[in-house]
């Protein structure tokens, strides 16, 4: 696969002399961010995009300058889904098997970062059941309205390095919470949601792909304190002077969502299938990060057994399964 995109591509210039026109995509998350900029680059390239969003006003308002897109043959339609809420997933998941038109890409985009404990709706930790249960409930449902051919892009992160799944206690019942090793939890989790369904569909020409967009400056930081983001960037800076390497470098929003349409509409599928990805490139495999700033993938979050076992969790604690 030739690799002419990096860090700093843009989703323009990853999506340039692209015609989308006839590609039809489901992107979760689209009131803020990623999100927005991925409904916008795929909506100005000719496709029809369906968001989804857990509150339609406030997308609305976030789209307002997308609808002026349209005007290039895309589209775009909202579907109030609350990944929070199993009965609003199960409800939006049905509309869209009512409607019955198939998907060519489907990204899972939507997340929460770093909450204070709390639960969801049906008693989930919050971040385990917003990141990982919401979206593997929804993809599942609807699996069969992913075209032959077509792709699974889920949005997980760096932030997987925290910490591995633990499949014995995903909600914090036996163990004291932090914040940070739930979000690690629930990152590697979309990770092993993957590899597993990767493994299921690709009979089928359907192929799954994990994405890091990087660290960037969006509303996936509200729940840190006053400066706490500031002063993360500033340690990781510390550690990278002490290396003799270059401070880091925030990506701006549409070099963020680059990597999710690459994987979606630009890299050749089964060099990107049940793998993990950032900076428009796959990542290397490492057992143990070099540091906290390390772009490679843990081992843990491709194991393909472990990816095998969480699905059976999953599906045994939302009380579905799915062939």
């Amino acid at each position: 696969m030739t690799n002419v995109f990096g860090a700093k591509s843009t989703t323009e210039e990853v999506l340039s002399g692209i015609d989308l026109s006839g590609k039809r995509v489901l992107v979760t998350g689209v009131s803020a961010g990623l999100g927005v900029e991925t409904a916008r680059a795929l909506v100005t390239h000719g496709a029809d995009v369906v968001g989804t969003a857990r509150d339609l006003a406030k997308a609305e308002g976030a789209l307002a300058t997308v609808r002026a897109e349209t005007a290039n043959g895309g589209s775009l339609n909202l579907l109030r889904i609350d990944l929070a809420s199993l009965a609003s997933v199960r409800a939006g998941a049905d509309a869209l098997l009512v409607d019955g038109r198939l998907f060519d890409v489907v990204i899972a985009n939507a997340g929460v970062m770093a909450p204070p404990f709390s639960r969801t709706v049906d008693g989930f930790e919050t971040q385990f059941g917003t990141n990982h249960l919401g979206h593997f409930t929804l993809v599942n449902r609807i699996a069969s309205l992913i075209a032959p051919g077509g792709r699974l892009v889920n949005l997980a992160s760096s932030g997987h390095r925290l910490a591995d799944v633990d499949i014995e206690d995903p909600n914090f019942e036996q163990t004291a919470y932090d914040p940070w090793v739930a979000y690690g939890r629930s990152k590697t989790a979309n990770i092993l949601f993957t590899v597993e369904f990767d493994r299921r569909h690709k009979a089928r020409g359907i192929r799954a792909t994990a994405v890091h967009p990087g660290g960037i400056r969006t509303e996936l930081t509200r729940h840190l304190g006053d400066g706490a983001f500031e002063a993360m960037i500033d340690k990781v800076n510390e550690e990278l002077a002490a290396q003799g390497k270059s401070p880091f470098e925030l990506k701006s929003i549409p070099q963020g969502a680059a990597t999710s349409v690459w994987a979606g509409f630009v890299a050749a599928a089964e060099e990107v299938g049940g793998l993990y990805c950032h900076n428009c490139r796959v990542a290397t495999v490492t057992e143990k990060p070099a540091s906290r700033i390390s772009e490679d993938v843990c081992a843990y979050a491709l194991d393909p057994e472990r990816a095998k076992a969480l699905w059976i969790k999953s599906e045994e604690i939302i009380g579905e399964r799915f062939e």
